[in-house]
Order: structure tokens, then C-alpha cells, then sequence
């Protein structure tokens, strides 16, 4: 599947150390990125931008086209709820396959960027969220980095998900736990034909 192979992997990055000004720390995350300045300043903008537009725009198209813009990758029929969001800093971590679904005001996030003194108790790394062909997360869900939900799967509304949730589940809670399973169904996606 061509949206398979766009997924990003797990990858390790310096913890935040605070910057004396703007210039530093614009300095210093340019360097992470092995970009230009002026390119990280361009991207940064351009994703605070889009972003805030997809976040209150009333039309689920447009919601779409400008994640997309940003670097999100999304599959056809996939409905973005109102107040989502997608990871402000690497939305290229994220994969929305065909007929995933956000119910609205969740959040998505695909790095985990902890204080230095936190070295040796957390990890400061970037991974990937993958929602599967037909998931959806109920409204406030959020999902952590590193997260699959699997084919068919539900976040129920207000749950917290991390690591690879099956197929056909729903799960539940903080941290989200499966609380039911599903038969699964070969031809679920035929009435989208």
C-alpha cells in the first residue's frame, strides 16, 4: 500500500535545552532539521498557518487539503473533526489511511521533546501515528507518538492511546485498554464503492 511506505520511523532526537533568544534557538533547530534558516523559519510559519486555519475551518475538504499542505498524509474518505491537532512541529509523521476518521478537539502528536534533566527517565525521540484503513478516534482522543490504530479500530471519546492498538477493537481509558473485540468483516468498505 502506497501509504504504508510513507511512514516515517522511530527516530532519537537531543532533548530541549533553552535558548538565550530567538536567533538560537531558530540557530539550533535548523541545525536538528539540516535545514536552512530561512527553510525552517518558511516550514514553521507555513504549518502555524495552516494549521490554524484547518483547526476552525467549517469544511472538512478544506480541513483535509490543508493538513495536506502541511505534510499529513491522508487517503480518500476521511473525515477531520473541527479543533484537531495534528502535530505542530512533524505532521510528516502522521498517516491518515481510507475512511479514518477524527471526531474532533483531538490531538495527534509524533515527539516527545522533554527538558535535559530528564535524560535517563524519558525518551526525547519522534515516531510515527498511524490511523488504519477505517479507525476513528471519538471525540478528545488523543493519541500519543508511536501509535497504530488498527484496521477498524475505535479510540472511544476522552481516551489517551499509545503504542499499537489491533484491528477490529475498541478501546478505552487512560491509558487506553481494549474493552471489546470485533468479528472481523471482509467486505466492511463495499458500501464505498
Amino acid at each position: 500500500m502506497a501509504q504504508q511506505e510513507k511512514v516515517k520511523k522511530f527516530t532519537s532526537v537531543p532533548y530541549y535545552t533553552p535558548s538565550k533568544n530567538i536567533r538560537e534557538q531558530v540557530a539550533v533547530s535548523s541545525s536538528r532539521r539540516e535545514v536552512s534558516t530561512v527553510s525552517f523559519v518558511w516550514t514553521k510559519l507555513k504549518n502555524w498557518l495552516l494549521q490554524g486555519l484547518a483547526y476552525n475551518c467549517p469544511v472538512n475538504s478544506i480541513r483535509i487539503q490543508l493538513h495536506r499542505w502541511r505534510g499529513v498524509t491522508i487517503g480518500k474518505g476521511v473525515m477531520l473533526g473541527m479543533h484537531c491537532i495534528l502535530d505542530n512541529a512533524h505532521p510528516e509523521y502522521i498517516v491518515l489511511e481510507d475512511y479514518t476518521a477524527l471526531a474532533g478537539n483531538n490531538y495527534i502528536i509524533t515527539h516527545s521533546n522533554p527538558y535535559l534533566h530528564f535524560k535517563g527517565r524519558l525518551l526525547s525521540y519522534l515516531a510515527p501515528v498511524v490511523l488504519r484503513k477505517g479507525s476513528w478516534v471519538g471525540v478528545s482522543g488523543t493519541l500519543l507518538p508511536g501509535t497504530e490504530v488498527g484496521e477498524c479500530s475505535i479510540v472511544s471519546a476522552g481516551s489517551t492511546a499509545s503504542g499499537k492498538i489491533p484491528p477490529n477493537v475498541i478501546v478505552c481509558g487512560n491509558p487506553a485498554v481494549v474493552i471489546k473485540e470485533f468479528k472481523p468483516n471482509e467486505d466492511i468498505f463495499s458500501c464505498y464503492k
